[in-house]
């Protein structure tokens, strides 16, 4: 008997040990980051194809939070897009009619149905999509499902390239959503696991706020932590829930706890001695309420002022070119021109740290202008003095992320000059190895020029709000250890409203031979001014000229055609596909000029048609 409970408890402790390493144990899905922003990547670890199946149920009801845009603004047509019925949308979201429009960017609940079937090992929620003309799948699922979907989950569901896709053919569109585990449901108590798209200037922290949920819940439900807890617009963080969302909970921060309510009035046989003793206790919780009042007050004066002291310590030099005259005068703080969030995401370095990087900014460490190359910590950096104020691009580069663009890690400020410290691009800029060398294949160059229009396309159509580089060069284009392209040099950027055909402006910069037309003769400033550029870029990859020889063979008539058959890197068949796409970007109109979405679909059909000439050889 003694042998048979011994033999009983050691399978009970197999089949627990087995149950916890099972998927259905782990609690997690893992946060996708910025995996989305590069479409050939399709390493799950973080779950760019989708939210692993290890839900306690297979099919389970959720939620999606989608903001209305138009043309999907309305319940129908919301409805419409999701496949569910327009009465659950209403009841979810005010019973809101089904014909009035929602606010532009408001948060709409939508309840879909969450499964893993066949031989899919991935949660979703199937609906099916037409596709629309210059659609493809990195626009689908980060501009009309706005994260909702990846490019990655589209092409692996469909089966089909993005450079394959034409307009009226229908796809399925695999819906970012999850289910419970067993070990959320049975500890915390979690019945559905909300997917919420992120946008610029989310948190973590915000976000389970609005649902009423604890951050590190929240955390913990997407394989993030304290120490890394980033969250980037067009993706997708799953926000573990008891009850449905809610219109009040989903669209604002929780109200706050009710105050306390007043103590009961006395009995009326209390006594005199009774009321004394009330009123000395009142005065005596007065006091000290009012003594804590004051104590909490002169603490968050002295944590702020020592904070701001130790920020100004972090820039190690704050000094302005011109001293103050006198200690009245406020001394200058290059902090105030920068937004808060900067600050906190950026790091700011000391300038020994930067001296020692480029061995004192030597000629050795220099790569030409005022850019240097060097090591902080192990990792290469280019770093680039400006004179001046700097804090416009900083702005700018702390709220982009995306592949194609160089990132910008931080800053330093010092004597009245900024240093700003980039990601290192190990192979330097695309003018080098164009002009200079003639290594890149050309498969190569299609993908350089394929990497500088979806970049181009980024801040166009995805940044918030939309920019305009406005000095695109071949200078400009830095390429990494793989010679995936990356776009610097934002000093000049612009914004511009979305939707807004164009700007005015009196200044016009930027390097001759890659200026539009309008842009030179009227200061008129859009995203066809990239484009303009983007052509001039384009035609000295496929050529190895440089802007200037090819704008003085243009200017004395001689036909593209001929340009581009002179160039010793395009085969005859892809000769005519190229010479449109370049006659197009540079057309003197700018308004005929294709956007940098129709510029990416071609160009990845043209890499498509190069890949099979090549290997045809």
């Amino acid at each position: 008997m003694v042998s048979d409970t011994n033999s009983l408890q050691l399978h009970l402790l197999f089949f627990f040990l087995l149950l916890s390493l099972s998927p259905f144990a782990t609690a997690q899905q893992p946060y996708v980051g910025t995996s989305t922003t590069d479409c050939s990547v399709v390493d799950n670890s973080t779950s760019v194809l989708g939210y692993t199946c290890n839900g306690l149920n297979k099919t389970c009801l959720t939620y999606v939070i989608f903001r209305s845009t138009p043309p999907f603004s309305t319940v129908s047509s919301i409805s419409s897009l999701f496949s569910v019925d327009p009465s659950l949308v209403s009841s979810l979201n005010n019973n809101a009619s089904t014909t009035s429009s929602f606010p532009s960017d408001q948060q709409i609940i939508v309840p879909v149905t969450c499964s893993c079937s066949g031989n899919n090992n991935y949660s979703q929620s199937n609906l099916t999509y037409t596709i629309q003309p210059n659609d493809s799948y990195f626009r689908i699922a980060n501009n009309t499902l706005q994260g909702l979907s990846t490019c990655q989950a589209l092409e692996r569901q469909n089966n089909v390239s993005s450079t394959s896709l034409f307009p009226g053919m229908r796809i399925v569109v695999p819906i970012r959503c999850a289910c419970p585990t067993a070990k959320q449901v049975d500890e915390d108590g979690v019945n559905y696991l909300v997917s919420y798209t992120v946008v610029f200037g989310d948190t973590v922290e915000i976000i389970s706020q609005r649902f009423g949920v604890e951050t590190n819940k929240t955390l913990v439900a997407n394989q993030m932590s304290f120490e890394d807890f980033g969250v980037f617009p067009f993706t997708t963080i799953l926000v573990p829930l008891q009850n449905p969302p809610s219109n009040l909970n989903s669209l604002a921060p929780p109200p706050p706890p009710p105050p306390p309510s007043p103590p009961p009035p006395l009995s009326p046989d209390g006594g005199k001695s009774k009321r004394t003793w009330v009123y000395v206790l009142a005065g005596v919780l007065g006091g000290a309420l009012v003594l804590t009042v004051i104590g909490a007050a002169i603490l968050c004066v002295v944590k702020k002022k020592s904070k701001k002291e130790e920020e100004r310590a972090n820039l190690d030099s704050f000094t302005a070119k011109k001293p103050p005259i006198s200690d009245q005068e406020s001394e200058f703080d290059p902090l105030d021109g920068l937004s808060g969030m900067v600050v906190d995401t950026l790091k700011v370095y000391k300038f020994h740290e930067l001296q020692s990087a480029t061995s004192d900014f030597t000629s050795s460490s220099s790569i030409g202008g005022s850019g240097y190359i060097g090591k902080i910590n192990g990792d290469g950096a280019m770093i680039k003095k400006i004179e001046g104020n700097a804090s416009e691009e900083i702005n700018l580069l702390s709220k982009l992320n995306h592949f194609n663009i160089i990132r910008l890690s931080g800053f330093c400020f010092h004597e009245g000059d900024w240093y700003l410290v980039y990601e290192h691009a190990s192979n330097g800029s695309l003018s080098d190895w164009i002009h200079a060398k003639s290594f890149l294949s050309l498969a190569q160059r299609l993908q350089v020029a394929l990497d500088v229009a979806t970049g181009l396309n980024y801040l166009h159509d995805f940044a918030d709000p939309p920019y305009v580089h406005r000095d695109l060069t071949s200078g400009n284009i830095f390429l990494d250890s793989e010679f995936r392209a990356k776009i610097g040099n934002l000093g000049l950027a612009r914004s511009t409203e979305k939707g807004g055909d164009y700007v005015l402006t009196k200044h016009v910069q930027g390097t001759r031979g890659y200026l539009a037309p309008e842009y030179l003769e009227h200061g008129l400033v859009s995203t066809k001014l990239d484009v303009y550029a983007f052509g001039v870029v384009f035609l000295e990859i496929v050529t190895g000229k440089e802007a200037s020889e090819l704008k003085k063979e243009i200017d004395e008539g001689v036909a593209m055609e001929e340009i581009l058959i002179r160039g010793s890197f395009l085969p005859e068949g892809l000769v005519s596909f190229v010479v449109k796409l370049v006659i197009d970007c540079l057309k003197k109109d700018h308004l005929n000029r294709p956007s940098m979405d129709e510029i990416v679909l071609s160009l990845s059909k043209i890499l498509t048609a190069s890949k099979s000439w090549e290997s045809s050889y």
